[in-house]
């Protein structure tokens, strides 16, 4: 249990500690942009941040996955905001986090073996595409020195790990930020600030409970924000922690991370904070500069508190210049390169499933469209796939007029007008048998396709003998077939 913890908490303190102090500084403007989108104080978004962060170090199922206030949350509650006001905000929240640990505990985590890897590799490109976006109100209509600053700032992230001795020991990021905060105090160039973002707090969050009628009126309010919330946070936490996976080689435990994104959205309700979740920029920073276990997210929360409380006069300082190029960096190293490399190789469905998520989530800024409209699309192509993998031969047998029909493949909705089709049910002979040993029935659909063969073969007069029937398919077609039940038969054609 002692080694447990230590890879858990203290395997890669200097790392962890560095990579913390790079991602609090990158949250800062995030969290104020954020709570601005959403029609709130900054303070809400930079409280939220700090409480997320700190409970799901403890309580998520991620290593080194950073959680925190996000756009994608904030957009769901502009209306709430502006309808409702602050306090059914953080109801909501408290709700969210709810309905979040409910998810948890029924494992509603397991159903991401059904997003394919063409969803989320659209998923990764579209997020890369967003981030990206979301630096140009800072690149548009600036002074040169903008410009100059964030070419320099990239320099830095890109060449400073080349150099010897120190280049890999200190994160390129953080380097560039403490560089180009310098260079800006030094010259007084006009260039945005992340104090120009919004002011930041200068007392410690404090127990809020959110003043809201307890009442039934009040849920109503509040429930169908606080689901749209807990659906898009845990699609996005799912998704990144995916993603991490990935680049760390290492697993996570994405029903325990269902249950700590609840407990950190309720900790964020009664700290005044707004309702978040799983941030793969952010992520992706910590993990670029070198951050693995649960103390480099610790450690963020809690810097990025300190950081806006007693350094604010300080951290105002820093020039957004130096947080684009770093956001820059995320949204290069986040898009899948090689996807544009296999375009050419793969199937022309994967393609299309891939693309068609991109274009959904980057048009929307939606991340639960986009991966909804994926999956619903690589559904589709699998189902037709092996729906044409079917095949019904027949010959006709040496004793009397009698027909042998062999079934190889998969019958369900999609294959079952194709398995109805493969027979000929107005051939004059007196005996049918269907070897069904080497096909495989699925669904009502398809015992009602197997009903229709059998039924209309003997209305026009011949026996109809089912062979090899295996037992997962005997147990679906003996729970709904009704060719053998002349009363249901009766009743079916007389409806005809």
């Amino acid at each position: 249990m002692a080694l447990f913890r230590k890879q858990e908490w203290f395997s890669n303190i200097k790392g962890d500690t560095l990579s913390g102090i790079v991602v609090a500084l990158a949250l800062i403007p995030e969290a104020i942009a954020f709570s601005i989108i959403a029609g709130v104080d900054p303070k809400v978004g930079l409280y939220a941040s700090f409480c997320i962060a700190v409970v799901i170090a403890f309580a998520g199922g991620r290593p080194g996955m950073i959680s925190a206030a996000t756009g994608a949350m904030a957009l769901l509650m502009v209306t709430l905001v502006k309808e409702h006001g602050l306090e059914y905000l953080l109801a909501a929240t408290l709700l969210t986090g709810v309905l979040q640990i409910v998810a948890g505990y029924l494992k509603l985590a397991d159903l991401m073996r059904f997003v394919s890897r063409s969803v989320v590799t659209g998923f990764v490109n579209a997020l890369a595409i967003l981030i990206f976006m979301a630096q140009l109100p800072e690149l548009t209509n600036v002074t040169w020195h903008v410009y100059v600053m964030t070419a320099a700032g990239l320099g830095i992230i890109y060449l400073f790990p080349y150099l010897p001795m120190i280049g890999k020991a200190i994160p390129s990021p953080l380097v560039c930020i403490v560089v180009l905060t310098i260079v800006y105090m030094l010259t007084g160039m006009d260039i945005r600030s992340v104090g120009d973002m919004g002011e930041l707090p200068d007392t410690l969050p404090i127990f809020l409970w959110p003043d809201v009628p307890l009442t039934l009126d009040t849920l109503w309010i509040i429930l169908p924000y606080a689901l749209m919330l807990s659906v898009v946070g845990l699609l996005e936490s799912m998704m990144t922690a995916t993603i991490v996976d990935d680049l760390t080689d290492t697993p996570s435990n994405k029903n325990r991370e269902c249950k700590g994104q609840g407990l950190a959205n309720i900790g964020a309700g009664l700290m005044g904070g707004m309702a978040g979740c799983a941030m793969i920029g952010q992520s992706v920073i910590n993990i670029k500069s070198g951050g693995r276990t649960r103390l480099s997210t610790l450690i963020a929360g809690v810097v990025l508190l300190m950081m806006v409380v007693f350094l604010a006069d300080w951290v105002s300082q820093i020039p957004m210049a130096a947080l684009v190029a770093v956001m820059i960096m995320v949204s290069i190293g986040t898009f899948s390169w090689e996807s544009i490399r296999d375009l050419s190789k793969n199937p022309i469905s994967t393609n299309i499933v891939m693309l068609a998520t991109v274009a959904v989530t980057v048009s929307t800024h939606n991340l639960a469209i986009g991966v909804f409209v994926g999956v619903l699309l690589a559904a589709l192509f699998f189902a037709n796939k092996v729906g044409n993998i079917l095949y019904v031969g027949s010959k006709e047998t040496k004793v009397g007029r009698s027909r042998e029909y062999q079934v190889v493949g998969q019958v369900f909705f999609a294959s079952s007008e194709r398995f109805t089709n493969a027979f000929d049910l107005k051939e004059s002979i007196d005996s049918v048998t269907i070897d069904l040993s080497r096909a495989h029935f699925w669904d009502v659909t398809a015992v009602q396709a197997l009903d229709r063969v059998v039924i209309k073969f003997r209305r026009e007069g011949t026996d109809v003998a089912l062979v090899g029937l295996s037992e997962a398919s005997a147990t679906v077609v003996d729970r709904y077939a009704i060719h053998n039940d002349p009363v249901a038969v009766e009743k079916l054609m007389g409806g005809h």
